[in-house]
Parts: structure tokens; sequence; C-alpha cells
């Protein structure tokens, strides 16, 4: 009998254990915030701290889970590639976006990644959806977990950073549009323009851009200088009167501050974080170069977008930490994890160096082809470092595309400035460690027959569309930083992939991970 009791006592002593267990679990955050930084890069993020206030980068890394030393598990990278894999939780091999631009097979034409004649814009000439991302993404995930009800946003300077953050199912993306300087949409998230865009691009509109000027925010003659080349620079002043002002203006250091107006204005008119939903909102700044320049033409420029992206991403913060308290939001803050090629003239300094020209190149690969198997014009065309075959004269002649691939392997591997060339074949069958890069970059339906893998400091030209860019492999190193919602500050040496962070958000709002995801979280 004694037994009896003393098995009822600890019975009821685990209950009383999980009972308290249960009241002191957190519920899921009433809001998280994406913030993808285009370009930010930790060495310059680093180097200006001096010059942040209290309520930016410095409260995030002093109060925020901050991931050192993180990368994406593919190369190359652009913005368009980098932002799927964030809001997916997988690679371009398995969300089929390898980049901004790829070829179209069958018309042999460029293909935009948003592109889609179906749906006209609003306020914009372009057309646009997400139907070529082939998964989902954190937004679609939590909008079948709540069967409609979470509110998903995405705003943006960039046409591709707003459509694929905002995935299939989100209620709408935003972005500026490179003629008219309007906040604009699709028709596919509304019929027409909602009344708070409306409203906000009739009391804020960029037409008057003309009229703005970009000075230095702080004073730049007390200040120290990152960058070696050059020392302190004069303050700079730009104006947007161009036929490109709107374009010019998106990669400025202003640029920051009226995505921050409207992405608050969003969720604002959204009622975003007010219920009993998790809602997502999420934003894309820049800090990259102005105008797409080289780091020795606008040392300055830079200095100031990042000291003005410490003020906005503060006032963000605080203004919605003030609405919402600090335990109801979560904000995860990361990198596209690129940046703009700098123009190097390594010849000046005896760094090995040259230029591969790829439609040479072709032309040559096809006299080789010829000599083997008769004229014809075996690869059809090139796109940046790929080369498409002609399926249907293989087919004529009863070549394989395995053949043919291999031996355009081997011929391409002699020439000067190559370092690797992949067959298609081999990146959808191969395991090999080395290779999981470009693999995970790969998808079957997009990418050439042939990838040719250009040696660091060489440029791969092509004369038939002007194409010149510099090949280099060095590491961009960039953090990511998750903060509110509970979290404690912690500091992370550890290396990871950015693919984590979406099964991490996931975990937070006690929701599946996106359909193509098969990373961990990252606790």
């Amino acid at each position: 009998m004694k037994y009896r009791y003393l098995s009822l006592i600890i019975l009821a002593a685990f209950a009383a254990q999980g009972h308290a267990q249960i009241s002191t679990v957190k519920s899921a955050p009433k809001l998280v915030v994406n913030i993808s930084i285009d370009q930010l890069r930790t060495d310059y993020l680093e180097a200006f701290t001096p010059l942040y206030g209290n309520d930016g980068f410095k409260k995030l890394f002093e109060k925020g889970i901050l991931y050192t030393n993180a990368s994406y598990p593919f190369s190359p990278i652009d913005r368009a590639s980098a932002i799927a894999t964030l809001f997916s939780g997988t690679t371009p091999y398995y969300n089929s976006i390898i980049s901004a631009r790829w070829l179209n097979k069958e018309t042999l034409r460029p293909a935009y990644c948003v592109d889609d004649d179906k749906y006209p814009g609003l306020q914009t000439k372009d057309k646009s959806s997400p139907q070529n991302i082939s998964s989902s993404t954190i937004g679609d995930e939590l909008k079948v977990a709540t069967n409609g009800k979470a509110v998903v946003y995405s705003i943006s300077p960039f046409r591709d950073a707003a459509v694929i953050s905002a995935g299939h199912a989100g209620d709408g993306a935003v972005w500026i549009d490179d003629e008219n300087g309007s906040w604009c949409s699709s028709t596919y998230y509304y019929e027409s323009m909602p009344g708070w865009i409306w409203g906000y691009n009739s009391l804020k509109s960029l037409s008057q851009i003309s009229h703005t000027e970009w000075t230095p925010v702080t004073d730049l003659s007390g200040n120290f200088c990152y960058f070696m080349n050059g020392g302190m620079q004069k303050p700079f002043k730009h104006k947007f009167n161009s036929s490109r002002r709107y374009r010019e203006y998106k990669t400025s250091g202003l640029v920051n501050e009226s995505i921050t107006n409207i992405a608050l204005q969003c969720m604002t008119s959204n009622a975003m974080g007010t219920d009993g939903f998790t809602d997502l909102l999420n934003i894309t700044y820049y800090a990259g170069n102005f105008d797409h320049k080289t780091i020795n033409d606008c040392q300055m420029e830079l200095q100031d977008t990042y000291v003005r992206l410490d003020r906005t991403i503060g006032r963000l913060i605080t203004d919605i930490e003030h609405k919402i308290g600090n335990d109801n939001v979560l904000f995860v803050i990361t990198s596209t994890g690129y940046c703009d090629e700098e123009n190097a003239d390594y010849s000046k300094f005896k760094i090995p160096s040259g230029a591969f020209n790829i439609a040479r190149t072709a032309n040559l690969l096809n006299m080789y082809f010829g000599a083997i198997w008769g004229q014809g014009k075996y690869v059809e065309t090139c796109f940046g470092p790929q080369m498409f075959l002609d399926h249907k004269l293989l087919e004529q002649k009863h070549i394989s595309l395995t053949e043919a691939t291999e031996r355009a392997q081997e011929f391409l591997s002699q020439m000067s400035g190559v370092r690797n060339v992949y067959t298609s074949l081999q990146l959808l069958s191969c395991n090999n460690q080395r290779i999981d890069k470009i693999r995970n970059s790969f998808h079957h339906e997009r990418n050439g027959d042939i990838l040719i893998e250009v040696a660091p400091g060489w440029r791969l030209v092509n004369e038939n569309n002007m194409e010149n860019t510099l090949s280099r492999a060095s590491f961009i190193q960039f953090p990511v930083i998750i903060y509110g919602a509970g979290t404690r500050a912690e500091r992370i040496a550890l290396p990871i992939t950015v693919d984590r962070i979406a099964p991490t958000v996931a975990k937070f709002i006690r929701i599946r991970a996106p359909n193509a995801c098969s990373a961990e979280p990252l606790f």
C-alpha cells in the first residue's frame, strides 16, 4: 500500500513539474522582422563603429545573438540567389533562383528572375511574380499554418528582392520603380494599389528627387577613414538630376531612410503584430557602393551609407519595440554575402591576370567538334561562364550529350585562364564535397551544359554582349544577428551557413520549415 502512495506522490510531482514548464513556455513573437542588407560587410561594419549611435548596430552587437562567421553554401552569389536562399532555407539547386538573370533555353534570350507577363505592374511597367521560385518560403509556410490570417509583406528598393522575399503567398511586395521613382507593385498581389501605398507616394513622392542633395550626415573632418589609399576625402555632394536618377538614388545612403519610412507605414496600415497570429515583415536595405562605382571612387559615400544605415535601423527597432514590445518581436539581420566587383589593375602590381574570351573560345570548340563530327554550330550560345550546346544537332548526328560535354571539358581545361570546367551531367550526379558549392548553385533547367570556372584575377570577356567581369573567389565576411523575442546576448564564432536561418525562424514561430529546406535550425 505504501508503494502505491509513493507512486502517486511521484506522479504528482512530475505533473506539477510539467505544469510549471508549460506555464513558462513563451508564446511565439507577434512579429518577425527579417532585415536583409545588400552587400553588408563585416570589415566595413566594424570599421565605422565609432560613428554609430546606441540604438542601431551597437545595440544589436551587445544584446543580440551574434554569429560572426556566416557564409552561403553555394557559389557564385548575387542578390536574387542570396534572398531566395535566406527565405527558402535551401540553395538554387532546389529553389531554382540561380541568379538575377539566366538564359531561356527555348528563346536563347536572357530572362529576369521575377518577370511574368501574366501580371502587369502597378505604378510600373514591369510585370512580376514569384512563380520562378520552385520551393516554398518561410512566408508561404506561415500563411499555410495560419490559414492565411498572418500578414506577410516585403519592402525593398529592388524588384527581385521584394518579390522573392514575399514568396508565393505574401500579401504584398513593394519596391521603387527605376523610371518614375514611385513605390510600386504587381497585380499578382492586388487588383489595384492599396490606399496606404497611394497615400505614401502622394505625400513622400520621389518625383522631386532632382531637388535632393546627398551630403554627409556627420562632420567628416573629425572622423577616421577605414580605407588606406587616399586618406581623408573632401565632403561630397551628389544631386539626382540625371536620366538615371532613381537608379542612383537606390544605391545612395539616403534610400535606407525611405525604406524605413514605408516599412513603418506598412506595419501600421496593416496592423501587423497586433493580434494572435505572427506576422512577417521583410525589409531589404542597401550597403553597397554608390552607383556601383569602385570603392576608390566613393570611400566617403560608403562611410556615410553605413552611418545612415545604423541610424535608420536604430529608428526602426526603437519604433517597433515601442509599439509591440521587445519580447513580442524577433529581428533577424544578415547580408546578401557578395559585393560589387572592384576593377583592380592586377598587371600593374605584377599579379597574375589575363582575359578569357568565352565567345572566341566557343568558336574554337565548334572548330574542334567540327574536326571530329563534321561542320556545325555545336555551341549555340554563351551566357556568363556557361556554354549551351545544340541538343537537336547532337541528336541528328547521333552524338550523346555525355560524350560531347566530356570532350568539351577535356578541350577547355587546357585553355589559359581556366581553373575548372564542369559539365551539367557531372553537377547533377556528383557528390564530391570539393564541388558542392558549385553544384548547389546549379539548376538543370536554367544553367548551360558546360560551366567554366575562370581563374581568380582573370576577366571573363564576351565581345558579343560587352560582358567584362573579374573572377574573384575571396570570402566576404558578414554576420547573422538575432535579436528580441526573449533571446539573450551571445557571440558565436562557430561557422554557420545562412540556409539555417529559415528553419530557425520557423522554430521560433512554431511552423514547418520551407518544403525544400533540409538544414537544421541554429538553436
